[in-house]
């Protein structure tokens, strides 16, 4: 990769203005595996200008010539996949087999799913008398995450192509080289100068600036709920769009005719896949309280079945956190849960035997967690399982919906009751009895979780606006 401390802008690998540079670390060793450039409002500008004269041509093109060049990208980007889940693996620890299961593919699978929804979308309907139409957002900033990079980019660009808008998009600078590749898929499957932008740099700096912009008619940002109120509060004096998908604290209710064994150990796999770094993972696992110490059992000799270790070992269950920051901040919530008083089934504070650098967490266990502790509350993006008990339904509806977040929820136990449970829960997504993301369908949050969906064709209509045409039809 030859672009790491550039920036693609109008359809060319060009020079920073700003001159700095960070190292990325890759997390298992605590060691440089190179530099990326921080870029500066300069840089943005530059960007963004590139955007704005690009989107009055790109938004006319046809639905056929932006399937084609869908089409073209995916073709590319199928024949990088190894090269991409190799990057991901090492600048933020995903485990091999995950980094070419799922992080890498995912991308893949935006694109796919964008250009099923693409074909077949109705952009024009009429209502009585009126043309109601709908057209391309504008110009969109995109700020993306590090814990399923790929996945996130896509899921912004993909519809953000579709829809026939331009973009500026900053990844984060924690795991940015998978950006730089992306981009590089784009720029060989023909996309036009202006369209795709890549800005690398800091959320105060560069994202503030994207967020900020005049010329900047949409922003969707992935990240914390912490940094999505900065966002919002920068893009407010231009009034313009935002889309934000932000943190969980997603409760797990266990109910009492679910299958223990096979549910709990299940979903103690499923919290910690990605070494527990997912926004919609399932960390809050509510189980009657009469079975608070056979759920504890099962969810300690599940965790004890989850290897931690090098990235590239076959036998890798998950990898590092994928900083310092993090792992010292999970270090800090599992002395917070010891400290509050829940007991510590398994787990703890450091690293796990053998290793002694890289930044790996034990798969951690808490039982008879009460939902006001701080490791209920509060998002901590890590192995850590917090079990805590209910009394019957509505006392898990509850307990389930008091929480900031309503990201994600899960429910196990026979269909018709863990469907009505299901219904009553407060969040933008549930899962049932174990089954998995549906990137067809809409992805986002209720309440401190976000606004606004990805995914499919809601994805789509997000980088839509919507015009009415009175008297068209008269």
């Amino acid at each position: 990769m030859s672009h790491r401390t550039q920036f693609y802008i109008n359809g060319e690998w060009v020079e920073p203005l700003s001159g700095q540079r960070l190292d990325v670390i890759n997390p298992a060793t605590e060691e440089p595996i190179g530099e990326v450039a921080l870029g500066n409002a300069d840089d943005v500008n530059r960007a963004v200008a590139a955007a704005v004269a690009a989107f009055d041509s790109y938004s006319k093109t046809t639905r056929e010539e932006r399937v084609d060049l869908l089409q073209r990208i995916v073709d590319v980007y199928k024949s990088r996949i190894p090269q991409v889940a190799s990057t991901i693996s090492e600048e933020m620890g995903a485990p091999a087999a995950l980094a070419n299961g799922a992080q890498a593919p995912a991308g893949l699978g935006h694109f796919l799913s964008t250009l099923s929804v693409l074909k077949r979308f109705e952009f024009e309907e009429d209502i009585g008398g009126t043309r109601v139409i709908r057209e391309p957002a504008g110009v969109c900033g995109l700020i993306t995450p590090w814990n399923w990079p790929i996945n996130q980019i896509a899921c912004k660009v993909a519809p953000a192509l579709a829809a026939g808008c331009t973009m500026v998009l900053k990844p984060s600078e924690v795991a940015p080289f998978n950006a730089i590749l992306f981009a590089e898929v784009l720029h060989e499957a023909g996309v036009p100068p202006g369209v795709f932008n890549l800005v690398n740099g800091d959320g105060p700096t560069v994202g503030a600036a994207i967020s900020s912009h005049p010329d900047v008619d949409m922003v969707s940002f992935t990240g914390s709920t912490r940094a999505g109120v900065e966002v919002a509060r920068n893009a407010a004096p231009t009034v313009k769009r935002v889309a934000q998908e932000l943190g969980g604290k997603s409760a797990n209710i266990i109910l009492d005719d679910a299958d223990f064994a096979a549910s709990i150990a299940r979903d103690v796999f499923g919290m910690c896949t990605n070494s527990g770094q997912s926004c919609n993972a399932p960390t809050r696992m509510l189980v009657p309280n009469s079975r608070m110490d056979e759920a504890a059992e099962i969810a300690k000799s599940a965790a004890a079945n989850v290897k931690v270790g090098d990235p590239n070992a076959a036998d890798t269950t998950i990898g590092p956190v994928v900083s310092e920051v993090q792992f010292n901040k999970i270090q800090g919530l599992i002395e917070k849960g010891i400290d509050e008083g829940a007991t510590l089934e398994c787990g703890g504070p450091g690293r796990p035997d053998g290793l002694n650098a890289g930044y790996y967490v034990r798969p951690t266990v808490f039982s008879h967690v009460s939902n006001d502790m701080t490791i209920a509350r509060e998002e901590i993006f890590g192995p850590v399982l917090s079990l805590i008990g209910y009394e019957d339904d509505n006392e898990a509806v509850r307990i389930a919906n008091d929480t900031a977040y309503g990201l994600s929820g899960y429910v196990s136990g026979t269909s018709d009751r863990a469907r009505d449970m299901a219904r009553r829960i407060r969040t933008g997504n549930v899962h049932l009895n174990g089954a998995p993301v549906d990137n067809k369908a809409p992805f986002g949050g209720y309440k401190q979780s976000g606004n606004g969906r990805e995914w499919g064709r809601y994805g789509f209509e997000e980088f839509l606006e919507v015009k009415a045409i009175m008297g068209y039809n008269q």
